[in-house]
């Protein structure tokens, strides 16, 4: 099996990647042409004589660039496409809302697009977001749940989602949406809150910081495991027939539960270094998004099995580990 995943280098395209090559695949990898060739998440395949360049193959293109994509399909002729590609920051999306709606709507429909005209269309997978419901209707939500985005992400997520339903119906393709309700790790990058709570609590516990800036901390969350969340993308391009599914943990906790679990970790109490800062709320904060990951559960035999708390040690005990490390002298 040959698979091509956009976004390979970030949090789930390394989880995915990982999980493929377990699997036997040949990934075909796509990445942002930058000054910097440190790729942190895949530094062992990619330092890997026997798998970096044989089964794992890097190739530079950006989702604006139909022409480079179309060049990388052609030569991979993948059996699955994975598109986990794009501006991904909600908060960030505000700032910048002309570049999000180009690379999550316009780029996954390019990409479609390029798929199309292929003689043999690979299953593809979209990961959506569950910002596409924004301030929803009903809770919890599900794949028929009513989109209302509430951020320039999430209307873009929501245009991405309608349009690999409309080229399945339409033009009898396998393309599916993976709804991912918020899912972190050990990999999450440090603009996130969960990194951004992990990270402080290991730098205040090795007394490299004193206090930890954020905003509201009230709003809550369906927080799932990375690791765990890409197995169900897999699963769901094993299936007979192409369908969306909602991929959660169906239980919400605030940021200031996880603020609490990752700081009592290692034995300190938050109340004595988390500052508010009003510069870190958004715009508009989405509320009451709980996932209804039954049909997943029901179809693909998929359910998530980390707890919140074992999230939480398990991105602590790996920063601390991080930060350990960079402390040691050179030898």
């Amino acid at each position: 099996m040959r698979a091509i995943i956009s976004g390979i280098t970030g949090q789930d395209g390394s989880y995915l990647c990982e999980l493929l090559l377990e699997k036997g695949y040949t990934v075909h990898g796509i990445v942002r042409r930058s000054s910097s060739l440190d790729r942190p998440r895949l530094s062992k395949q990619y330092n890997d004589p026997a798998i970096y360049g044989k089964r794992l193959h890097l190739h530079y293109a950006d989702l604006s660039d139909a022409t480079s994509i179309r060049r990388i399909v052609r030569k991979a002729q993948p059996d699955e496409f994975y598109h986990l590609a794009g501006q991904s920051h909600v908060g960030l999306s505000f700032d910048i809302p002309e570049s999000t709606c180009e690379l999550t709507a316009i780029g996954t429909l390019r990409i479609m697009e390029i798929l199309r005209d292929q003689d043999n269309p690979p299953r593809f997978l979209h990961a959506s977001s569950r910002e596409i419901f924004g301030s929803p209707l009903v809770v919890p939500q599900n794949e028929e749940t009513p989109m209302n985005p509430t951020s320039p992400y999430g209307c873009a997520k929501a245009f991405a989602t309608q349009m690999v339903r409309i080229y399945r119906e339409a033009h009898g393709l396998f393309f599916c949406n993976a709804i991912c309700y918020n899912h972190e790790s050990p990999r999450r990058s440090e603009n996130f809150v969960t990194k951004k709570i992990s990270l402080a609590a290991a730098r205040i516990k090795l007394g490299m910081q004193q206090e930890l800036l954020m905003g509201n901390i009230d709003s809550e969350r369906d927080w799932g495991y990375a690791k765990e969340f890409v197995e169900a993308m897999w699963l769901m391009l094993q299936q007979p027939t192409a369908d969306d599914f909602v991929l959660a943990t169906g239980t919400t906790h605030s940021v200031k539960a996880f603020l609490q679990l990752a700081f009592e970790h290692v034995g300190l109490d938050w109340r004595e270094y988390y500052r508010l800062d009003p510069r870190f709320n958004r715009p508009a904060d989405p509320h009451s998004l709980l996932g209804d990951a039954s049909k997943a559960q029901r179809v693909l035999g998929w359910s998530p099995k980390t707890t919140l708390a074992e999230l939480a040690q398990i991105m602590v005990d790996h920063d601390l580990e991080r930060l350990r490390e960079s402390q040691k002298p050179n030898r």
